[in-house]
């Protein structure tokens, strides 16, 4: 919860409410007449401006013209959303909409969240933001070897998510049939369900603890596994952003220059999607306003993300961008259910039966 600032008692929190929703319903500024007709306070109008008064000495509140009413600033919105937001349930209606949309994505983790960010932007007609799940990231399900010419040994890695991956090992020896059926049944054994990294250092451990024939058979192993579970092309970060088009029709980034950074941000990607790997990092919702980034293209924007997973394990971030006047209270409802069945439907891809 953010700190109240000194004299922010009860009357000015509810007018900073009052003027914060109609200006984030309607877009414009908000008059000391009109919040004495809705804010629901017995107070006279020289009260309603004194009050607003404070509030703009307090930063919570600026004028855009002399002779206009106020609009919130970044730090009205942050208090507004920490502490007189309230929250409601998704309408089920649209609860529906997002398990429908998702439930029918493939279950290839690039395509749930290609999926899932457009739907995001199709719900909140801002942009869809869903980083992909790394498959390193992912339980392996079953590893075989295939010998080549030479040197060379095919690995075949089945993820839990039935995604395929061959790759192709270059040997300091040519092992027989035999060596690689041993070095599979062994991997298969010991290690299907764990994740490559968590592979390779289980087999490390092993292998020092081991002697004699053991040793041998998982020198085999390891000498294989160490170049096929090595990180691939497949564990680089990526993310899918969808529906940046919807932003050219927002009044409030109408700016050629700030949507051009924005459009920029998005086409590279590597910035922004620096920004939503440390989301990862914290579990749960997060909400940026305005600098609050500390990227600059997103300046005059709010972020919503929300991490998803599977069994207490952070795979990834999902999240909204658009204008820093949004309905708050729905967007994050939208970007925290989707991030529950995004994490619901890869819990099940990845689970045996």
């Amino acid at each position: 919860m953010a700190a109240h600032p000194p004299g922010l008692d009860a009357r000015a929190r509810q007018l900073l409410r009052s003027l914060i929703e109609q200006y984030l319903s309607g877009g414009e500024p908000v008059g000391s007449r009109t919040l004495s007709r809705s804010a629901g306070l017995e107070v006279s109008p020289a009260t309603i401006r004194n009050i607003m008064a404070d509030l703009e000495d307090a930063g919570l509140v600026a004028s855009p013209h002399t002779s206009a009413g106020r609009i919130p600033t970044p730090q009205g919105l942050r208090l507004f959303v920490d502490s007189l937001l309230e929250i409601k349930p998704l309408p089920l209606v649209d609860q529906q909409r997002l398990a429908r949309g998702l439930q029918q994505m493939p279950g290839d983790a690039r395509e749930l969240a290609t999926g899932a960010s457009a739907l995001l932007s199709a719900m909140t007609q801002f942009v869809g933001v869903v980083t992909v799940p790394r498959e390193d990231d992912l339980p392996l399900r079953q590893i075989e070897f295939v010998a080549l010419p030479d040197e060379r040994v095919l690995a075949v890695l089945v993820f839990a998510n039935q995604h395929i991956q061959n790759r192709i090992l270059q040997m300091t020896r040519r092992p027989d049939a035999a060596d690689l059926e041993r070095a599979a049944t062994v991997l298969n054994a010991g290690f299907c369900g764990l994740r490559l990294s968590e592979i390779r250092a289980h087999l490390a451990l092993e292998l020092q603890a081991a002697d004699g024939a053991l040793r041998n058979a998982l020198g085999d192993a390891v000498e294989l596994a160490t170049h096929a579970l090595q990180p691939g092309p497949e564990s680089i970060p990526d993310m899918v952003v969808s529906g940046q088009a919807n932003l050219m029709g927002v009044h409030d980034l109408a700016d050629l220059q700030r949507l051009r950074g924005l459009f920029e941000a998005f086409q590279q990607k590597r910035e922004l999607l620096a920004l939503f790997e440390n989301c990862a990092a914290a579990p749960g919702v997060r909400l940026f306003i305005g600098e609050e980034s500390g990227f600059a293209p997103l300046a005059g924007c709010s972020m919503v993300t929300a991490t998803y997973g599977v069994q207490g394990r952070v795979l990834g971030s999902i999240g909204v961008i658009g204008p820093t006047r949004m309905a708050y209270d729905r967007v994050i409802q939208v970007v925290q259910t989707s991030a529950d069945l995004l994490g619901g439907i890869l819990n099940r891809i990845v689970t045996p039966a």
